[in-house]
């Protein structure tokens, strides 16, 4: 890949490479607030269920990264 890519500049390919789990993990928080509000704003329960879903996958991504770094650590 190039060194100047628009598409996917250094920052963003060092970022990715490096702590992708880490982005990911806060990716999945971000969106799950992101429907928590939009159901409060268009009062619709299949909003909420969905970030409902996104804010348990954000625990037990966190708790297993978690695990997973104190695991390697030891």
């Amino acid at each position: 890949m190039e060194k100047n890519s628009i598409i996917l500049p250094e920052w963003r390919r060092r970022l990715l490479k490096n702590h992708l789990l880490i982005v990911l993990i806060a990716f999945e928080l971000i969106l799950s607030l992101v429907f928590f509000i939009v159901s409060y704003i268009t009062r619709n329960i299949y909003f909420r269920g969905v970030g409902v879903g996104l804010l348990i996958a954000w625990v037990t991504n966190l708790i297993a990264y978690l695990f997973q770094r104190k695991v390697v650590k030891k």
